[in-house]
């Protein structure tokens, strides 16, 4: 894939706030050090070319929580889900670029204990950007998987 922050193809990036060009697993190392939490801003089709189950096991791995993308490959959306991370949408018309984010912002989102399919949701970025998103569960079933925080930890609370 692109990194828009090097301006070539991963596998390095640049670790926020140092500046360091680092390998994508020795940053995404750092950011769990900190506490920080990843969010990963994407194009249309996210996934497309690869609905392995790996695909999303790698991102959660480095520390990845939700994903913000123009659209989904549906098996793809269903693997994040599946592993415990968030598949949010821009909204009908809006991307990273529309809405000029440049992925450096501190992203602020939470939430509600009430989640349906469709809701839309706030962000708040550390630049004083504010946008709406949709949280893209198709059901019920989803949402309850992801407030488990994926498909294992929700086997594993049934039998505990």
């Amino acid at each position: 894939f692109f990194n828009k922050f090097i301006g070539k193809p991963a596998p390095k990036t640049i670790h926020f706030p140092s500046g360091q060009t680092l390998d994508v697993f020795e940053a995404a190392e750092l950011y769990q050090k900190e506490g920080i939490p990843l969010i990963i801003l994407a194009g249309k089709k996210y996934g497309s070319g690869n609905s392995r189950d790996w695909a999303a096991k790698g991102p959660y791995l480095l520390g990845v929580k939700a994903v913000l993308a123009e659209s989904y490959e549906k098996i793809h959306k269903d693997h994040l889900i599946g592993i415990g991370i968030a598949p949010l949408e821009f909204l009908p018309g809006e991307n990273a670029d529309s809405l000029g984010l440049s992925g450096r912002e501190v992203f602020s989102l939470s939430f509600p204990e009430e989640l349906f399919p469709g809701i839309t949701l706030n962000i708040k970025t550390s630049t004083g950007k504010e946008f709406s998103v949709i949280a893209s569960f198709a059901n019920d079933v989803e949402i309850t998987l992801y407030k488990h925080g994926g498909l294992l930890n929700f086997v594993a609370r049934k039998f505990l």
